[in-house]
């Protein structure tokens, strides 16, 4: 490596050419970063007492080592987008110095022949930087003063158009600014490729520009240390594709949530969005799998991301199913999602078998939702369900998965959905329309367009509802308002919410645009009744969960599955009971249990107790924290490494490698009172390192 400290005019002299590699990320820069180089460069050249200004490094690899050309070509490891930002600047610089005929030491046709072209080459060597196909076209045809493409680089025309902006406003300043370019100081780092790693210092650099996304992170690592014809070729043939799948502008947002996913499906664990670069470098490392398979595996599965997200599948009724996914926003089930789908593609299972996964999705999270099941610990469950498919029993197999889930992870039966629907607050609920749609278009051919439709208090809203409203509900009207106001048997669809209004329930019925008169199936039931009271309310509720359990149905297995789903459920679910540990729960031991029992409770409504043989285990998606009752106190064994604990205190001890009972390596005793204000923080690290916060917001 060759490292020097040089002025930024100086180094663009002379015959040479910068390449943007096409691993290497396209033009981000926005105007506050373009305002900020402005402002330095405007105080640098007003201010004589400023001899230079450090604008960061910029990093390439020497010439030669790719091919020989009559030009010096340096691929740019770091430092494009300021290489990319002064040259825009430049240009726009010698632009408006021809515009004004303004005199200063520098012309034009100089800037250009110095710093942006090779003045005696011709075609792509003619350029002093070469960018990526994305934004190539855009700064060639800026620099030419040429009609800008139809798809041009967005954010290249506006740094170009911002800079001559400011330009044309304050023609007085072009000498300052001109000076102030002059005084701008680099570090020029010169790699040699048979002795240097690009990617590590690429790593390593601390860039003054734009932090890099973790799919830049990932493009750079596959394809920069490929011979340059190989780069070229896996670019083009997955990566670009992949690019332009995901949309240019959120492309970076959107792969780093898909690499998320797509990790989740390797490891069968859920890395950080901020640490999907290098569990992919671990992962990448030891797949033993060759460079191009690697990127065509990722292309692969970044086709049924594109699918999921995009609702992109060819198949309407799929694509359908997809879209109520993606309203419910469960995106924690892509990663299981776009395994089926890789079966889907290689005729594992077929379109029917595809879509009835989907719904059975859907009917899972939306019970859940409507079931107030806490909504944390979906992203692990899905994480690992594929492991559960039969592939040759492909939908019951799944089915039989949920059905032996228990607790916060179960699938609600008809009889707890159909309760809690019926009781629910469905105005608050951010799926509310969701949910009237569904029942409305229910085994509909002629599918009802709601959007122009909007919720109608059937008993309306207002406190003071009048002496007919009174009448109708009985002398404990209040109360009845107050209980179902907001329940599903009170809601329906209008599209005359302003004519309806507080009106009287006939009223609201037999108007134009009322009850009577709805095309809506929602509103078929209210055109024959009198009036609108208590039972009327109840009836209607229980006829409209009766559809839902229809629309959401709970799986459902033949009768010789479900015999053997029992059988397992029987096994699987063992019904310990405290009595099991009496021998040492009795007295101060049992009270000191107690105390802190409710304390681990209480952490979170997805802790749950699970009573063991041999401990009493409490978790939320896995244990954090094993109680072993014994007659001198408890013995708690927390499910982390020693070396993670923190503990201030010193009570607690390293059982690394020792026969024990419970999980984890930490273990600490409770014998008094005072000892669960200690233990409580400990414990909390350990509910804190298994709780994920990343949860699914559905309500």
């Amino acid at each position: 490596m060759k490292a020097t400290e040089t002025r930024f005019l100086p180094f663009l002299q002379g015959t040479k050419q910068f390449i943007i590699p096409i691993y290497q990320r396209t033009y981000s820069w926005t105007q506050t970063q373009c305002q900020q180089l402005w402002d330095d460069i405007r105080r640098a050249g007003s201010d004589e007492k400023i001899s230079g200004h450090f604008v960061g490094s910029i990093v390439y690899i020497d010439q030669g080592l790719f091919q020989v050309t009559a030009v010096p070509q340096l691929l740019v490891i770091d430092g494009q987008q300021r290489l990319t930002t002064l040259s825009l600047l430049i240009a726009a610089l010698g632009k408006v110095i021809e515009e004004k005929n303004i005199d200063i030491e520098i012309s034009r046709k100089k800037i250009g022949n110095y710093f942006l072209f090779n003045a005696e080459e011709e075609g792509e060597l003619h350029y002093k930087l070469v960018l990526t196909q994305s934004d190539r076209d855009t700064l060639i045809r800026i620099l030419e003063e040429r009609e800008l493409p139809g798809q041009c680089s967005g954010l290249i025309r506006q740094s170009y158009e911002f800079y001559l902006e400011r330009l044309r406003k304050q023609p007085g300043e072009l000498a300052n600014i001109y000076n102030g370019i002059g005084k701008l100081i680099i570090v020029d780092i010169a790699l040699d490729r048979e002795r240097d790693n690009p990617q590590l210092i690429f790593e390593s650099l601390n860039s003054t520009g734009l932090r890099l996304s973790q799919a830049d992170l990932i493009r750079n690592y596959i394809l920069m240390g490929l011979e340059r014809g190989l780069q070229t070729e896996l670019y083009n043939k997955y990566w670009y594709p992949m690019e332009q799948s995901f949309g240019h502008a959120e492309y970076a947002a959107h792969f780093d949530r898909f690499m998320r996913d797509y990790l989740t499906i390797k490891s069968g664990r859920i890395p950080n969005i901020n640490d999907v670069y290098s569990v992919f470098k671990n992962h990448a490392q030891t797949a033993g799998l060759t460079t191009e398979e690697i990127v065509a595996e990722i292309y692969r599965y970044s086709k049924y991301f594109v699918r999921l997200a995009f609702l992109k599948d060819a198949d309407s009724d799929i694509n359908a199913a997809l879209d109520d996914i993606n309203t419910l926003r469960v995106d924690v089930a892509y990663p299981f999602l776009m395994e089926v789908f890789d079966d889907f593609e290689r005729g594992v299972i077929n379109r029917d078998i595809a879509q009835g996964v989907v719904r059975l999705i859907e009917s899972y999270v939306f019970r859940r939702l409507i079931c107030g099941i806490p909504t944390n610990s979906l992203n692990k469950t899905f994480a690992n369900l594929y492991k559960e498919i039969d592939k040759k029993d492909y939908l019951d197999s799944l089915k039989e998965a949920f059905l032996l889930r228990d607790s916060y992870r179960r699938f609600p039966d008809d009889e707890e959905f159909r309760r809690e629907l019926t009781v629910k607050d469905i105005y608050s609920l951010r799926n509310r329309n969701y949910l009237l749609r569904k029942l409305e278009n229910f085994e509909r051919k002629e599918v009802v367009n709601i959007e122009s439709c909007t919720i109608e208090h059937i008993m309306p809203q207002n406190p003071t509802l009048s002496e007919e409203w009174q009448r109708d509900l009985g002398d404990h009207w209040k109360d009845v308002q107050a209980k179902y106001l907001h329940t599903l048997g009170n809601l329906t669809l209008t599209g005359y919410n302003p004519e309806l209004s507080d009106r009287p329930f006939q009223a609201k019925r037999d108007m134009p645009g009322g009850f009577r008169y709805s095309p809506l199936r929602l509103n078929r039931g209210l055109a024959p009744l009198e009036k609108w009271d208590e039972s009327q309310i109840i009836l209607r509720a229980n006829n409209l969960a009766a559809v839902a359990e229809r629309v959401w149905p709970q799986p459902v297995l033949p009768p010789k599955k479900t015999a053997e789903l029992e059988y397992k459920k029987a096994i699987q679910f063992v019904p310990y009971t405290l009595d099991l540990h009496a021998e040492n729960l009795k007295g101060p031991i049992l009270a000191l249990f107690e105390e802190l029992r409710k304390r681990i409770l209480n952490l979170d409504s997805s802790v749950r107790e699970e009573i063991l043989k041999l401990y009493i285990a409490y978790k939320t998606d896995t244990n954090f924290v094993d109680i072993i009752p014994q007659k001198s106190g408890l013995r708690l064994s927390l499910n982390m490494r020693f070396d993670e604990i923190d503990d201030p205190r010193g009570i607690c001890r390293d059982i690394t490698g020792l026969g024990k009972w419970g999980n984890g390596d930490v273990e600490v005793r409770v014998s008094s009172r005072d000892d669960i204000d200690n233990v409580m923080p400990l414990i909390h690290q350990s509910f804190e390192k298994h709780f994920d916060g990343n949860t699914t917001t559905m309500d």
